[in-house]
C-alpha cells in the first residue's frame, strides 16, 4: 500500500456517499494549491491525468 492510500482511503470513508461536480473539485484544487504552493506540480500532473482519461492511447 502507498501511503497516498491512506488519505484516498479517508476521502472515500468520509465523502464516498457524495455527488460532487468537477468544478467544485477544481475549486478544492485551487484552495489547496494557494495554501500549499509547493504541490503546484503534482497537483498541475493530477488535473492533467483526470483531464486526459478518457483520451485513447495515441500509440
Amino acid at each position: 500500500m502507498y501511503f497516498t492510500d491512506r488519505g484516498i482511503e479517508e476521502l472515500v470513508e468520509r465523502r464516498g456517499d457524495e455527488q460532487i461536480t468537477v468544478e467544485w473539485l477544481a475549486e478544492r484544487l485551487r484552495d489547496f494549491v494557494d495554501l500549499n504552493p509547493e504541490f503546484e506540480t503534482p497537483i498541475e500532473r493530477l488535473a492533467t491525468y483526470l483531464a486526459r482519461l478518457d483520451d485513447e492511447d495515441d500509440d
